[in-house]
């Protein structure tokens, strides 16, 4: 027995460092006019909710906020979900915009240019995408063995994370430029009496990405502020 699991430990070894699973990123940017972040202006990260069939994940937008309150120049970045609260029920799913150009109308509204008037808030980026599986194959099968619940077989699947952020100045009225990132990735998921997977951390290199790109879009403007 101590030498099945001393094989299956080996085995193990030697598949993770031939699969090790990999992700490649691919970034992109727009920018129409110049932008400027003055100190004490905020910018708010939120993602396109269109109801239960389309929403761009809540963990990514929530990477991406908290990887822009860090860096050489972080951002104040107000939170995602205290400004959907405060803004009840405009950005809810089945009220939402469903497209930047939306924005306009929403604040046209007194009380909620009042509440980000509050955060005194200039940009905001609206994130549109999702991470979604594109192929898998391979097949893992189960049963019992003198050593208890035995695994074996190989699995692998693709995995493919496309956002598109569009940075829209509250005080112009205007679009002001667009980040991309596109992340690619294969996970495996060898099985030698056990499953244990390879993951191909694709929404986290896309929210990364996207993070860096956009202190990129407002670095030129802090530095000219400060």
């Amino acid at each position: 027995m101590k030498n099945l699991f001393k094989q299956t430990n080996a085995l193990y070894l030697l598949l993770t460092l031939a699969l090790s699973a990999c992700t490649s990123v691919t970034i992109d940017q727009v920018k129409h006019v110049p932008s400027e972040l003055k100190e004490g202006e905020s910018i708010v990260v939120i993602g396109r909710r269109s109801g239960n069939d389309y929403e761009t994940e809540p963990e990514l937008i929530s990477c991406i906020g908290k990887t822009l309150l860090k860096g050489d120049n972080p951002m104040n970045v107000i939170p995602e979900q205290e400004f959907v609260n405060r803004l009840y029920p405009w950005f809810e799913a089945r009220t939402a915009p469903v497209h930047v150009w939306d924005l306009q109308r929403l604040l046209s509204f007194d009380d909620i240019a009042q509440i980000i008037d509050e955060y005194n808030v200039h940009y905001i980026v609206w994130v549109d995408g999702v991470t979604e599986k594109t192929r898998g194959g391979g097949s893992i099968s189960c049963g019992l063995s003198p050593a208890g619940v035995s695994c074996f077989g190989f699995g692998t699947w693709d995995e493919k994370a496309e956002y598109e952020a569009s940075v829209w100045d509250y005080r112009t009225k205007k679009l002001v430029g667009k980040v991309s990132s596109i992340a690619d990735g294969t996970s495996y998921m060898p099985a030698i009496v056990i499953p244990i997977p390879l993951l191909a951390q694709v929404q986290s290199q896309a929210c990364s990405a996207m993070a860096n790109q956009l202190q990129s879009f407002f670095s030129n403007s802090q530095n000219q502020a400060n």
